[in-house]
């Protein structure tokens, strides 16, 4: 998450926001951020622009539905930012930002509900583990599954196969589970899928496939969860089960 300017005049505002506050000592980032979450200065958070970015992307341009959630944006703006900050984004993706809103930025605006800003370790931390496998053996299989997800190509969670995998990897915590359980039989991740299931009929619902392969045999097995995606805040329709190709 990015705040920025969309014109000189905003700047130079907060420039003198920014002088009549108390910042001796400050990093840039920590008094922007101190600047940004004084209540007299609520006024600028409305005026800047602010930009969320996907492996490095502009990809959208938030907007909150509720004035109130300007404090999520707030937060979102860490005074000590990291590469594993994440910030999840659930919203509806609009028309094209006009060129006057951003500097002329035109990506997507999002009218967001909510976010959730967090690191990767602290979501790695927060995901129960099952008794029976090692806390370090799950940490590295939650991670690399997480880092996969997060990493597929064009992820931008636009589509439905985009939103069923980033619902699952914050909101599912037996997704990990079962990635632990197959390296615990000396199996590997070999693929992750999202298809249109046999349910959809007036609902979009998807089946997300995770393929695990043997590496004593290369036999592999399939285990899938489906996920109803039609409308704003997707949901688990079935939950974990074994998968068979027809």
């Amino acid at each position: 998450m990015e705040a920025r300017f969309p014109r000189p005049s905003v700047e130079k505002e907060f420039a003198q926001a920014t002088g009549r506050a108390d910042t001796n000592g400050q990093t840039d980032r920590e008094a922007f951020h101190a600047v940004l979450s004084q209540r007299e200065n609520r006024y600028l958070v409305r005026q800047l622009c602010w930009v969320l970015t996907i492996q490095g992307l502009e990809t959208y341009l938030l907007q909150p539905r509720d004035p109130v959630d300007y404090d999520s944006l707030v937060e979102a703006t860490r005074p000590a930012p990291s590469p594993l900050d994440i910030d999840a984004v659930i919203g509806l993706r609009g028309p094209l930002a006009p060129p006057e809103m951003c500097n002329g930025l035109m990506i997507p605006i999002v009218a967001f509900d909510q976010i959730y800003s967090f690191d990767r370790e602290a979501l790695i931390g927060a995901i129960p583990r099952p008794e029976k496998t090692a806390a370090k053996e799950f940490k590295a299989a939650a991670e690399e599954l997480f880092d996969r997800v997060m990493q597929l190509t064009d992820n931008a969670g636009a589509t439905d196969d985009h939103r069923a995998l980033n619902y699952l990897a914050m909101r599912y915590p037996a997704i990990y589970t079962t990635v632990a359980d197959a390296y615990a039989r000396n199996a590997s991740l070999t693929g992750v899928e999202v298809r249109p299931s046999r349910l959809s009929g007036t609902r979009k619902i998807v089946n997300v496939i995770c393929s695990f392969t043997s590496r004593n045999n290369d036999f592999t097995e399939k285990f899938f969860v489906r996920v109803d995606v039609t409308e704003e805040f997707p949901f688990l329709v079935n939950k974990m089960s074994p998968y068979y190709d027809r």
